[in-house]
Formats: C-alpha cells, sequence, structure tokens
C-alpha cells in the first residue's frame, strides 16, 4: 500500500481534535450574523430607549473629535433624551467607555453593528472560560446557553452598553483565572507573559469602570476577595501582579474626574445629577423618586421584580431557567475558578441593591453581566445530573434523558418563548423607521419641522434625522406650546416651516392642525 494511501486521515483526526473550537467559532460567527439580523429587523438599527439616545449621541460627537457640542437656542424645544445642557454646552450624561467604543461604528455610519461584533467575541469568549472552568465540549455548551439567552439576544441587537461590558468582563475573568493559576503564580516565570496578562485584567476592568462602574464594582466582588486571598497567603513574587492590576485600575478610575471636568469643569459634578438631581448611588433622602430615599424595602422590591423577569429571560424557559443552577453549585463546590465565576452574579446582585431603581424591560439587564457565569454554572449542573462529571461512569439511559430533555428546552425557546420576546421588543415605545424615511423621501433641505407629541418617543423617533445623528440642515423641534413655538420659528433662518403630529407619522402640515374636540 502506498505511503500516501492514508493522506485524508491526518486532516481528520486534526478536525475530530479541535472540534469543539471550530463548533464555538461557527457559533460565534452565527452569533454575529443572529444579532446583526436583529439590530435590522427588530430595532431597525435606530435608538428606541432614552440611553440609547444620549449614548448614540455622544457617540456621534465623539467620532466628529469633540467631547460637547454648544447649547442650541431654545435648548427644552430642541430636547435630546439624557442629554445634559449646562453653562452653554451639550453633553451625554454617561461616562466615555461605551460611547467611544461606539464611536467607532458611527465613523463608519455602523453604530448598529459594534454590539453584534462584542457579542461574537463573548459568544467565543464564553466557550474560553467554560472549557478552562469544565471542558471544552461543555464550553460549547455554555456558549450555546449564553448565545441562546433571549436577554442576550435583545441586548445585543440594541445599542445599550451592556454587551461590551459583557466582552469586558469576560476579558478580565480569562485573563485573571490564566493570570492566577497554579501554573502561574507570579511573575517570576515567565515575566513577559505575565506582565501582559496584568496588563490585560488592569485594562479590561479599568475600561469597565469607565463604561458601568457600578457593574465593576459587582463584577470584581469575588476577584477581590481571591485577590486578598492570595495577597496575604503568597509571597510578594505572588502579590506583585496584584499590585500591578490595582494601579492600572487606578490610572483608568482617575479618568473619571478628569471626563467630568472636561464635561462641567468641576470634576466633582456627576453629569447624572444634572438631567435628575436624584439620581444617585446610595441609600437616603435626596435619592431616588420617593420622599424618604432609597431604603432597603425598595433594592429588595427591584431585586425581587428583576430575579422574577430572570426566571424566564435569562435562557427562555418559561420558569425553569434557574432549574439546574443548584445542581452546578454542588458540581463545582471544589473549583475554585467555577465558584469565582459564579461569583459575578451575586455580586452584581448585592452592587444593584444600592441603585434605586430596577430594569427588566431587557430582562435583568442590571445583572446580564452574570449571564456566562449562570450559563456555565448551568451547565456544570446538566453534565452533573446527567453523568457527564462527576462520576467514573454513568448509565447510558441517564444521559440520554438529561440530554433530551435541555434539547426540549432550547427548542422551546427556540419556538415559542424566543420569537414571542423579539417580537413584542419591534416598534418600542412607538418608535419605527417608518417617519424617518417618510420625512427623508420629502427632501426638506432646510427646515424646521415641529413635532407635536405629548410623550417624548413621538419626538424622539425624528431626532435621527438631525446632526449629529446625521449631516442634514433639517431642525427637530418638540412643541411646548404657541408661545414657546412661536420664538423658535422666529429664530430659525431656514427656508420652511413644517408641522409633524405623532399620531399622523407619515404626513406634515405646514400650519398648525386645527384643535380635535
Amino acid at each position: 500500500m502506498s505511503k500516501h494511501s492514508n493522506w485524508y486521515k491526518v486532516p481528520s483526526e486534526k478536525i475530530q481534535a479541535h472540534l469543539p473550537e471550530i463548533l464555538a467559532f461557527l457559533l460565534s460567527l452565527l452569533a454575529f450574523l443572529v444579532t446583526s439580523r436583529i439590530s435590522i429587523q427588530v430595532f431597525e438599527r435606530i435608538p428606541h430607549i432614552e440611553d440609547e439616545f444620549a449614548i448614540l449621541w455622544q457617540a456621534e460627537v465623539m467620532a466628529d473629535g469633540d467631547l460637547t457640542q454648544p447649547s442650541p437656542d431654545h435648548p427644552k424645544s430642541f430636547l435630546v433624551p439624557f442629554v445634559v445642557d449646562y453653562e452653554g454646552q451639550r453633553f451625554g450624561k454617561y461616562l466615555p467607555g461605551w460611547p467611544a467604543a461606539l464611536s467607532l461604528g458611527a465613523r463608519l455610519d455602523r453604530s448598529w453593528m459594534v454590539n453584534p461584533v462584542f457579542a461574537s467575541l463573548s459568544v467565543w469568549l464564553v466557550f474560553r472560560v467554560g472549557s478552562l472552568i469544565l471542558n471544552r465540549w461543555l464550553g460549547v455548551l455554555s456558549a450555546v446557553f449564553t448565545f441562546l439567552s433571549p436577554m442576550f439576544l435583545m441586548l445585543s441587537g440594541t445599542l445599550m452598553s451592556h454587551t461590551f461590558s459583557l466582552f469586558l468582563t469576560l476579558v478580565f475573568s480569562l485573563a485573571w483565572f490564566k493570570l492566577f493559576s497554579p501554573r502561574a503564580t507570579g511573575l517570576g516565570k515567565k515575566v513577559k507573559g505575565n506582565v501582559l496578562l496584568v496588563l490585560l485584567v488592569g485594562v479590561s476592568l479599568g475600561l469597565l469602570v469607565l463604561t458601568r462602574p457600578l457593574t465593576a464594582v459587582g463584577v470584581s466582588l469575588p476577584f477581590i476577595i481571591h485577590g486578598v486571598y492570595l495577597f496575604i497567603t503568597q509571597d510578594w513574587e505572588a502579590r506583585l501582579p496584584l499590585v500591578g492590576i490595582g494601579v492600572v485600575v487606578l490610572i483608568c478610575a482617575l479618568l473619571i474626574p478628569v471626563w467630568q471636568a472636561a464635561l462641567t469643569g468641576d470634576p466633582m459634578l456627576n453629569p447624572y445629577t444634572l438631567w435628575w438631581s436624584y439620581d444617585r448611588i446610595g441609600f437616603g433622602p435626596g435619592t431616588g423618586v420617593t420622599e424618604e430615599g432609597h431604603n432597603l424595602s425598595i433594592a429588595f422590591d427591584n431585586l425581587r421584580f428583576s430575579l422574577r423577569a430572570g426566571v424566564h429571560d435569562l435562557f427562555g424557559w418559561p420558569y425553569f431557567s434557574w432549574l439546574f443552577l443548584p445542581f452546578g453549585l454542588w458540581a463545582l463546590r471544589r473549583n475554585k475558578n467555577g465558584l469565582i465565576f459564579f461569583g459575578i452574579f451575586p455580586g452584581l446582585v448585592i452592587a444593584y441593591l444600592f441603585y434605586w431603581i430596577g430594569a427588566w424591560l431587557f430582562g435583568p439587564r442590571y445583572y446580564y453581566e452574570g449571564l456566562p457565569a449562570l450559563a456555565v454554572t448551568s451547565v456544570a449542573g446538566v453534565a452533573w445530573i446527567g453523568g457527564f462529571i462527576g462520576e467514573v461512569a454513568a448509565q447510558r439511559w441517564r444521559r440520554l434523558l438529561v440530554t433530551i430533555f435541555v434539547v426540549i428546552l432550547i427548542l422551546s425557546n427556540l419556538s415559542f418563548y424566543l420569537p414571542a420576546r423579539l417580537g413584542g421588543m419591534r416598534n418600542l415605545y412607538g418608535i419605527q423607521s417608518a417617519p424617518l424615511e417618510y420625512l427623508k423621501d420629502q427632501d426638506l433641505q432646510e427646515a424646521l419641522i415641529i413635532v407635536h407629541s405629548q410623550k417624548w418617543m413621538g419626538y424622539a423617533n425624528l431626532l435621527p434625522l438631525v446632526p449629529p445623528f446625521n449631516t442634514s440642515n433639517v431642525q427637530i423641534a418638540w412643541s411646548r406650546g404657541e408661545v414657546k413655538d412661536a420664538e423658535v420659528e422666529n429664530s430659525f433662518l431656514g427656508d420652511g416651516v413644517f408641522h409633524y403630529y405623532a399620531d399622523e407619522p407619515l404626513k406634515l402640515y405646514t400650519e398648525p392642525r386645527e384643535s380635535i374636540p
């Protein structure tokens, strides 16, 4: 037989050896395609909630090389949700981490594509973390659980900051585990490699601080506990990486007062409080909307509501999304990295007890960065129940039954829950692209459009037509009554003034519409 007759076996063996990596890579590509389609078809590549308008506004300004813009005349008539006017300057209330990242897409007029890119990278990183904590095949299943999460798919299709934060959380976690694994206890053995890991851990956590600081506190909590333990029990060779990480994170955190000074002139002035004076972290009067302020009772009410939303939105298994977690915790009871990684979720729960409002529109999104930890832990539970880990040999029927049950859960999500959940997000708050396309077709050139709408949504729907969202000479003003509208018209130097009514989204008036009794 020819020595070349078995040439096909080598690539076949290589493919089999790397099959989990190949599947995870294909899954990450699929994540990009699916979340891009959600961004296009469900959210129509436009902002829908106040956060998105402010974040995209700031990203567009940063893409032009600026941090602020001069406030317009009559700023309340030209309001942008969650964008502040202060001492003659206009700027978003959010920290710079996510707007800066989003501005990279804004430069290419592809802002909507940035989150799908980070979603794709995150699916791959979940596989890597799951492989490190469990094994490669269970890492693939962890990536599947994460990818098919309704919360993951919804948020990855928006312009919100959470998917970027998820990516940073995974980079931070994976780099930490590699740096402080039993084979790498300090800077002594692999100086160059460990220095790079120190920078990766510090920069990823530092960027998370510059994006969602309270989330950074929650995410880092179990790692801080681990770091304190290492600092106490190890020698200085092992302590040096911890010191290096702390220095890098501190340098990033110090950019917050620099950012606030650049916007407001005061490094201690939080732009959040310029929009709502009560929008603070903590407890007591002056924090939150109630007269007595935020308190533990409100905090636990928010927690219960968020966890109830997570029962469904976590994996799309109504009332069953938490099912495998207790078993997973038991399976990971001797797995140090697994317990640290799971700790991200309770860390976030504890951190957000200090914030006065909850979030459940997209699922419990304040705990979103803990999704991979819940996925990996749930997969550990599935594997333990099925006898895939923890036993030398398990009966085949047991593995088969668990596999069938998990497949049924996944198919029920894909067939019923996920389509309904995503379908319910279409035209969120009544905001849709049809009015934008209609007005673009009118070729208005220089025009002022006064929007008559009782709620901000009808007005904000048209904001993507105007700078900095779009390069046009059209101006969109929110009607504030005849007197204020007349002041705006008198200061307008363009060609025509039109009136738009939110209840007639595909029609323009040259004069105010007669009141309907």
